[in-house]
């Protein structure tokens, strides 16, 4: 699989449509949950994940190595969210009003995802970007340290400070519920 992928890739380079189709259709899954945790709802998440393939599409040719391929294409989709959320400046924050107006029970595990997801969210954006891609799509800190284009110990300490964030942020919840 990762063989036919590689040849897929270095067809794509030479301008084949087809493969490059073939591609985004393997990691469009993934594209659209990268995109998705940056601009919060699917709309915007579809925007970004178009506007992403037609930047690939139209610089494929510029990539130099095929096994960096969805490296480089996640930092497209990263671009491209960011790009996304500078246009959109009316952002509503999920809150606790607008979760009890929802129809039904939230199931327990569903609202401590979307704690996290919010928690997530508050970020600052090299703190989030770090976070997503190391632990939601197993990144190694080399990986992340190409996409982002910084040093591997700036990638750990983003990754520190990102998780020192959050766990202030959950324990301020803590403290609110008990206090």
């Amino acid at each position: 699989m990762k063989m036919e992928n590689h040849q897929l890739v270095k067809k794509a380079i030479k301008g084949n449509k087809s493969a490059f189709e073939m591609l985004v259709q393997q990691h469009y899954e993934r594209i659209y949950r990268t995109a998705y945790l940056y601009v919060h709802n699917e709309v915007d998440a579809l925007d970004v994940v178009q506007e992403a393939t037609y930047q690939a599409f139209a610089s494929i040719h510029s990539l130099k190595n095929p096994e960096y391929f969805m490296t480089w294409l996640t930092r497209i989709v990263i671009r491209c969210s960011g790009h996304a959320l500078k246009r959109k400046s009316n952002l509503v924050p999920l809150s606790d009003e607008i979760l009890s107006n929802l129809p039904g029970q939230v199931p327990p595990n569903m609202e401590e995802s979307l704690q996290l997801l919010n928690a997530i969210q508050q970020l600052r954006e090299n703190y989030r970007t770090a976070i997503i891609l190391f632990y939601y799509y197993d990144y190694s800190i080399k990986a992340i340290s190409s996409v982002m284009d910084i040093p591997e110990s700036t990638v750990k300490t983003y990754l520190s400070r990102g998780k020192a964030e959050l766990k202030k942020s959950f324990q301020e919840e803590e403290d609110k519920c008990h206090g």
